[in-house]
């Protein structure tokens, strides 16, 4: 056979197979394609069976495994019960009392509505109802396999048993995991019910032994419903998830949105701990993530997961949960209203300083007699005594905080240079006051540092003058000191609070930013005397020119100068008058690599924010930069009256507080 023959035959097409005829399938084979849909592991089986159990009405649900669920799945209820004359129709496919007509289906309200949980797991395991409603002398047990009816003893209620899961397709057995994984999962289809149901009790046991259990919080019509919420989440998710979270509360048309947000500082690495409801039902919708994630955009730091328990409202005709088989996806006939409302929802829950919260718990407490300013400008401080060069030793051995462990507390800090100049304004927000000291018993700082020092430890220190009674404590307290030029120390009520002034001042300066240009004000800028140029890519060319308008109004004017060529004409005046403001080149760059990096669509709303917060970065007070205690005091009430204080725009805490206990701790005082 020659060359040219072989390739011929290697490149004809394979004979087509044979035709076969169109018939229906068997029952059987439809019934256990069906169930491929349903039933995935014996997770999805308990996920239908305590639907049921919850449309019938129960107050106690309890689930008993075996061998995680794969050799006996047993569901127990004390629901209304299913009548004898309707137990075999409960297993026929599309068979249910939920629905009746299309107008139901549009408008269903129940967990369970497509008829088909029952008749999917019976096709593919052994599988037997228990069942006895109020009105009935006795139990009957029917066997689905066989069809026997008998009676049976039970009180009134239903009880679903499921044997053997897969028997009859072993293909599909083959791919459960380990009886431990399948036990994991049977416990968290159980755990988003409970999650959503405070009214009703939950109990697995598995090999005969209590695994969880989780008691009715809540009576209808009795008690608090957000209350009974919080102690169902604390007892669900742990104590943790409630006190490192805030309550949702939030309602604009006709969708309400209530539950707890975690704070950022309780953010994980997988998201695991994020639980969406709609009309009290878990799902999975990329919808309501987005608008959760979104919400916590300012807030989170770097690539962590926040978690939540978020629970939906709306009317269940603006709804359509017929989506998946599994009932897990949704569609919503306005998601954009649905994000909105969410988005906000979270986003107003995490805008309350929380330092309010401390001196709403603290009791009442004394003021000090310094007075912070509304406004004022960081000026050069005097030498501070304990800048004393004389070594002094002590008898008893001390404990001090290194810079790297506060840093710790924060996580990486920018790498900005040091700023020592002092600057006439910062950020628009502080304005010249008084010069001098703000400690008028401050020692002068001619005194040599050693004498200060030693005269301070011969001398017995004056008795401390009373404090009137504050009718309103400070949460953040009064600023005693600047650590390292980094840090702010202040006391408080509840003991020492460390502030990250940098941190702290870049989130006044970004908020600032942000209502300055929701109120529809141009930021205002202001022309440099020389045109900063720069040789600029044919992107950033391309960018400059299309988002024009939107530069206008971040108070940037960049233009191009020549094809490769673009120059800044202006900055806003925000940071054209603070002292150390960075080179104006480096800042345009920077904006207009994120103006490239989103689309028309989203610049104004999400990009925006990020050149917000770039700008605000510019302008916050550097590290290394003395302030006086009235500056650091004026910052300290600034913090407790602005939005998402707690957090920078990178998503790093601004303060922590060291209660006294803590403090008494590192000291073993007590003990």
């Amino acid at each position: 056979m020659t060359d040219n023959t072989t390739a011929s035959l290697a490149a004809a097409p394979a004979a087509a197979p044979a035709r076969r005829p169109i018939r229906d399938l068997p029952d059987e084979l439809i019934s256990q394609i069906a169930a491929g849909e349903v039933v995935e592991r014996p997770a999805s089986v308990v996920r239908e069976l305590v639907d049921n159990a919850l449309d019938s009405g129960a107050t106690q649900i309890t689930v008993r495994l075996s061998a995680g669920g794969v050799r006996l799945i047993t569901v127990e209820d004390d629901g209304c019960g299913i009548p004898q004359d309707e137990l075999a129709v409960a297993l026929r496919r599309h068979a249910t009392s939920k629905i009746t007509n299309l107008h139901d289906l549009e408008t269903v309200a129940t967990m369970g509505f497509r008829g088909e949980a029952l008749a999917a797991i019976a096709s593919v395991s052994e599988t037997a109802l228990l069942s006895r409603p109020a009105s009935q002398g006795s139990a009957f047990l029917l066997d689905a396999r066989s069809g026997e009816l008998r009676p049976a003893a039970r009180s009134t209620g239903t009880t679903v048993e499921v044997k053997e899961l897969f028997f009859s397709t072993p293909a599909r057995r083959k791919f459960l995991k380990t009886d431990a994984t399948e036990l994991a999962h049977c416990i968290e289809s159980v755990r988003r019910h409970a999650l959503a149901r405070p009214d009703v009790g939950f109990a697995i046991w598995h090999e005969g032994k209590l695994v969880e259990q989780w008691r009715a919080t809540f009576v209808p019509g009795q008690g608090d419903a957000q209350d009974a919420l919080a102690r169902r989440l604390s007892d669900v998710l742990g104590e943790d998830f409630v006190t490192q979270s805030v309550a949702v509360q939030h309602r604009v048309g006709p969708v309400t949105v209530t539950g707890r947000a975690g704070l950022p500082d309780a953010a994980r690495s997988r998201p695991d701990h994020q639980y969406c409801y709609v009309n009290g039902r878990f799902v999975r919708d990329k919808v309501l993530t987005h608008a959760a994630r979104s919400a916590y955009e300012d807030v989170l730091h770097g690539h962590k997961q926040p978690i939540y328990a978020l629970y939906v409202e709306i009317d269940p005709a603006r709804v359509d949960v017929n989506v998946h088989p599994t009932k897990i996806e949704v569609r919503f006939r306005d998601s954009r209203e649905v994000h909105q409302a969410v988005r906000h929802a979270v986003e107003n829950a995490l805008a309350a300083p929380r330092a309010a919260a401390l001196a709403a718990a603290a009791p009442a407490t004394t003021a000090t007699t310094a007075t912070a300013p509304e406004n004022f400008e960081p000026k050069q401080a005097p030498a501070p005594v304990w800048q004393a060069q004389a070594a002094i030793k002590f008898d008893e051995p001390q404990r001090g905080h290194r810079v790297q462990d506060l840093q710790a507390l924060w996580g990486p800090r920018s790498t900005a240079a040091p700023d020592t100049a002092t600057p006439a304004a910062l950020g628009g927000l502080w304005a010249p006051s008084a010069q001098g000291p703000s400690d008028p018993a401050a020692p002068s700082s001619g005194a040599q540092p050693a004498a200060v020092a030693a005269a301070a430890i011969a001398t017995p220190l004056p008795a401390a003058a009373p404090r009137p009674e504050a009718e309103t404590p400070w949460p953040l307290g009064r600023a005693v000191a600047q650590l390292h030029g980094v840090y702010i120390l202040a006391e408080n009520a509840q003991g020492m609070v460390v502030v990250d002034m940098h941190a702290a001042h870049e989130r006044i300066v970004y908020e600032r930013l942000k209502a300055q240009v929701d109120s529809g004000a141009r930021i205002a800028s202001q022309p440099l005397l020389i045109p900063a140029t720069f040789a600029a890519t044919p992107q950033e060319v391309a960018t400059a020119e299309e988002s024009a308008e939107v530069l206008a109004m971040l108070g940037l004017e960049v233009v191009p100068f020549s094809p490769k060529t673009l120059a800044v004409r202006a900055v806003p005046t925000t940071l054209a008058t603070a002292s150390g403001f960075g080179d104006p080149v480096e800042l345009a760059r920077s904006v207009l690599a994120e103006l490239a990096a989103h689309d028309a669509t989203t610049v104004v709303q999400r990009a925006r924010n990020e050149i917000l917060g770039t700008m605000a970065c510019h302008g916050a007070v550097r590290a290394n930069r003395k302030l006086t205690l009235d500056e650091m005091n004026a910052l300290l009430r600034q913090m407790e009256t602005t939005d998402r204080s707690d957090q920078c725009n990178h998503g790093r805490p601004t303060w922590r507080q060291l209660t006294m206990k803590e403090l008494d701790g590192l000291f073993l005082r007590g003990r």
